[in-house]
């Protein structure tokens, strides 16, 4: 910020000892793109105070004038902390009703003033009052502070115990192949290990979701002697349905795998299979669909095969489980707490 204003300073004595040499006001400000107001402005800031004056004037000023009233700035901070979920408009909303008049762009105004202008800022600050002042929280002030915990675990992982507790299956649409139409891709992923499947449709229904299940999960985990306890989905409709009708549910149901729904909005249910679905946007379809183009779903899905090859065998995962290792060395690894929970259960 100094280098800059510095170079502010140079550009205004530079437009002043132009002027002095060439003797034509005019012709400097044309040259300089400024106006006549400008250059006087500054040969009159230098007159009065020197080159300081022109440091003194490049830099914007607070206007004390066009601040609100104490009383009312504070009863927006006070309202800050005992409503930290509420935004401005609301804020100005509320604080109307109790007879404090203030605009939504005020409250933000003195939001910034004292470091509040984001939910977490003012939880932080909530947090300092109630460790300064041992204050009691009301239901707003706690459900503000759970959300926060919420958003906290929502950075972190899921909750998962050992390979096969959970798996997480979602859709993601391709594109469009000239001659096929739409693909959709379904995808699993098993939260402990973060061993992956992918499989391509040109329908998304209940029928290609349990044929993933059917085609490449539940085969690889009976050949690890394994099984699976649990399919974590959204509530989209090839994954929900009347369970007396719906064939991904009779599947799940015969093969006695429990279904349970994210939460929507939940980034820490939601977003498992959307990181697989980044990373092989990223490091698959973004690579062969710039050299190839492709005439048939087998084709693609060839190709694809053996991206989730490399994925589980050869590319390491940083993820809280694998901690550097590959996502099936991080499930060969897991299986003893599988056979301790089998054992365990019989």
């Amino acid at each position: 910020m100094a280098n800059l204003n510095q170079n502010f300073i140079k550009h205004k004595i530079g437009l002043l000892n132009l002027a002095t040499e060439l003797g034509n006001v005019s012709k400097v400000c044309k040259m300089m793109g400024l106006s006549r107001d400008t250059f006087y402005r500054y040969q009159h800031a230098v007159e009065d105070g020197g080159v300081e004056a022109l440091f003194d004037s490049n830099r914007r000023k607070p206007n004390p004038k066009n601040r609100v009233d104490e009383a009312i700035e504070s009863a927006v901070i006070a309202y800050a902390t005992e409503q930290p979920a509420h935004g401005q408009v609301r804020t100005s909303n509320e604080l109307r009703l109790r007879g404090v008049f203030v605009s939504a762009s005020g409250v933000r105004s003195i939001w910034l003033r004292h470091d509040l202008a984001s939910f977490k800022q003012r939880l932080q600050a909530l947090e300092k009052q109630v460790a300064e002042q041992q204050i009691i929280l009301s239901e707003a002030q706690v459900a503000a502070l759970e959300r926060k915990q919420d958003d906290d675990v929502a950075q972190g992982e899921i909750d998962t115990a050992h390979p096969g507790y959970l798996g997480s299956q979602d859709m993601f649409y391709v594109g469009t192949i000239k001659g096929v139409g739409r693909i959709y891709q379904q995808t699993f992923v098993d939260t402990y290990s973060k061993v992956a499947f992918a499989k391509l449709y040109t329908t998304k229904t209940p029928i290609t979701a349990a044929d993933l299940l059917h085609d490449r999960v539940l085969p690889f985990f009976a050949e690890q002697e394994m099984g699976m306890l649990r399919i974590l989905t959204d509530c989209g409709t090839e994954y929900c349905g009347k369970a007396e009708t719906h064939d991904y549910q009779l599947y799940l149901a015969i093969n006695e795998i429990e279904h349970t729904k994210t939460k929507v909005r939940h980034p820490q249910t939601s977003g498992i299979c959307e990181r697989v679905h980044k990373t092989i946007l990223q490091e698959f379809y973004q690579v062969p669909f710039r050299r190839k183009l492709y005439q048939s779903l087998d084709e693609l899905q060839t190709d694809l095969d053996a991206w989730p090859d490399y994925y589980n065998h050869q590319r390491t995962h940083q993820g809280e489980m694998c901690c550097g290792r590959t996502p099936l060395q991080t499930l060969l690894e897991g299986k003893s707490l599988w056979k301790e929970k089998v054992d365990n259960l019989n």
